[in-house]
């Protein structure tokens, strides 16, 4: 890049592309109950299967691969970035629920990196089996890491989930509201092991230019799930084979969220999630159900 002086400029840390596609080691995690049915009650879900331990929460799935999530996105990202960082878009392929007692093993690799001018977004993809070695789930985890980086692009996009016009035009099939507590982000924090600060230090929230602490959006997704689950599930949550978000608007304790849902095709639906102002804080929503 170079000045208007004629001098090179920095343009700050770089991200490297060179490690896309490089799994991390596997790491092991024992899912027990009583951390499966803490991340239900930090997620206010008030399914049954959840609340009894029986089954977790499907969004519960990221907390086994939190670790390898993060050492994954390390591999292309320089370690000054990731001051600067919010969770972009998430989504996740279930092939079947987690339950207490499962023994899981997870890795993760970064698939892309896009350095543009007001901000980088690195994609990462992860993988976890049972001891047996069977697929269990599948997430790919978009960041985007704001201001001026260096570095080069490289690698494809985390998949679409798209909600069309065509399919908002339609009427939704279900619309359910919830509150978040003024504790919730305390609560999700301990239970998910989800430490970033500006979900609990609200000087370090208004630093990145926020209004103060955010709920997570991984719990905001929960209450997504919950909704799709309770609305076009049948309260069944072992239906849910896939869930994707994009989060697009900052959610503050004690808010209210509306999840509207749309039907797009046999077992499949869009779904956004509005504030009170009727501003879209999740975007580009997709449930799909196995019958």
């Amino acid at each position: 890049m170079i000045s208007s002086g004629g001098r090179p400029r920095n343009p700050g840390p770089a991200f490297d592309p060179t490690a896309l596609g490089r799994f991390t080691e596997e790491r092991e995690f024992k899912v027990e109950a009583a951390r499966t049915v803490a991340y239900a009650s930090a997620t206010n879900d008030t399914n049954g299967r959840h609340v009894a331990g029986e089954l977790a929460p499907p969004v519960f799935a990221i907390v086994p691969v939190w670790d390898v999530m993060t050492d994954a996105a390390g591999l292309v990202t320089p370690p000054e970035a990731n001051a600067s960082v919010v969770h972009s878009e998430q989504d996740m392929r279930f092939f079947r629920p987690i339950a207490p007692g499962d023994v899981l093993r997870s890795k993760a690799a970064p698939i892309s990196v896009a350095v543009r001018g007001v901000g980088t977004t690195v994609a990462v993809r992860t993988e976890t089996v049972d001891a047996a070695g069977r697929p269990v789930n599948e997430q790919f985890v978009t960041l985007f890491f704001r201001g001026p980086f260096g570095g080069s692009s490289g690698g494809e996009p985390a998949p679409e989930h798209k909600l069309t016009g065509a399919v908002k035009a339609t009427a939704p099939v279900a619309e359910v509201t919830y509150a978040f507590d003024a504790d919730q982000t305390f609560r999700y924090a301990e239970a998910s092991g989800d430490p970033v600060r500006i979900h609990l230090d609200d000087d370090a929230a208004r630093a990145l230019g926020l209004p103060g602490i955010i709920i997570h959006g991984l719990c905001t997704m929960a209450f997504c799930g919950r909704a799709v689950i309770e609305s076009v599930a049948g309260g069944d949550p072992t239906r849910l084979a896939r869930l994707a978000v994009r989060f697009s608007r900052p959610v503050l304790p004690g808010q209210a969220i509306t999840v509207r849902i749309y039907a797009d095709g046999d077992d499949a639906f869009g779904f956004e999630a509005l504030n009170a102002d009727g501003q879209a804080v999740v975007k580009d929503g997709r449930a799909e159900l196995r019958r």
